[in-house]
């Protein structure tokens, strides 16, 4: 079964700055803010979601299926893809453009200072749904606006079901956007202060919320998980990490899990449980794609934590 991800494909450029920002940040002086962070460490890693997710769902036996934007600079991205056996028929490359990408420096307080460019991200609603014939299920991920609008509208016009997560480009949409992608997805996952913003946004409860779709998501880092489904609530359990080393990517790799339960028909309890057991093998490692367990590592992981084999 082919799932579509629909989403962003980017570079973490992640810096390490030797002191912390409060020592060189004069609050009297912050309107006329002018400061340089010497940061002997950087790294890059690939990320964006859509690239996050397949990888994760790929290191289960999944067939997932990228749909994204890239720039004149995803050469090293895309041989990547190639090398992990990721499909990139529908990877665009928008010429003229810089792949999306993040650029994180953190201090000694692990305080971190963010700035995004979207790049090609923005042109992602070239993409055409239609174009990935035999897809049986999706995601719609943080991405451009337009490219989740229209994806999302695509995907439920086609009869594919899809999990809505907008992740970080929530505050990109009204509460009636919001409400829209509600309505035509089959799934829906957020943490829990995306869950807030949703209903601050939407005006109405995560209960409510939870009626219009088969099942809400909520993830709540080390407290675990809870699914809203069949009229109840799935408390999933968060499972130990062998070492807990770099959050980055771990809602990616829970979604991954989410993905390969749905598509499998298991039910919710040991799908948010294979999802639970994806996120803790993430966080033991540095970037969002440097975990590489094998699905008899990941099988061990499960039993080990739930007392069975998922398969």
């Amino acid at each position: 079964m082919t799932t579509l991800i629909c989403g962003s494909i980017a570079y973490d450029n992640i810096m390490v700055f030797h002191d912390r920002f409060k020592n060189h940040i004069l609050p009297e002086q912050i309107h006329i803010l002018n400061v340089a962070f010497l940061v002997p460490e950087m790294r890059r890693e690939f990320g964006g979601c859509a690239g996050n997710i397949a990888y994760n769902l790929k290191l289960l036996g999944g067939d997932p299926l990228i749909m994204a934007t890239v720039g004149d600079d995803a050469d090293s991205y895309l041989v990547r893809l190639d090398d992990f056996g990721l499909a990139r028929t529908h990877v665009r490359r928008i010429a003229g453009s810089f792949t999306a990408q993040a650029f994180i420096t953190t201090d000694l307080d692990d305080n971190q200072i963010t700035a995004f460019h979207p790049g090609a991200m923005s042109f992602s609603h070239l993409n055409k749904v239609a174009d990935a014939a035999g897809t049986t299920l999706g995601i719609v991920a943080p991405d451009g606006r337009e490219g989740m609008l229209k994806h999302a509208s695509d995907l439920a016009a086609a009869g594919v079901p899809f999990i809505f997560d907008p992740g970080q480009g929530l505050p990109m949409f009204s509460g009636d956007d919001l409400m829209e992608f509600m309505k035509l997805a089959e799934y829906a996952c957020f943490n829990d202060y995306e869950a807030k913003l949703l209903c601050d946004r939407t005006g109405r409860s995560l209960e409510q919320l939870a009626g219009e779709v088969s099942a809400l998501i909520v993830t709540r880092g080390g407290e675990g998980s809870h699914i809203h489904a069949d009229g109840q609530r799935y408390e999933i359990p968060c499972v130990k990490a062998d070492a807990v080393i770099d959050p980055t990517g771990c809602g990616d790799a829970y979604r991954a899990g989410l993905l390969y339960g749905i598509s499998n028909q298991w039910g919710w309890e040991k799908t948010g449980r294979l999802a639970a057991v994806m996120g803790a093998l993430k966080i033991a490692h540095r970037g969002g794609q440097n975990h590489r367990p094998t699905r008899d590592d990941i099988a061990r992981r499960f039993a080990s934590a739930f007392g069975s084999m998922p398969w």
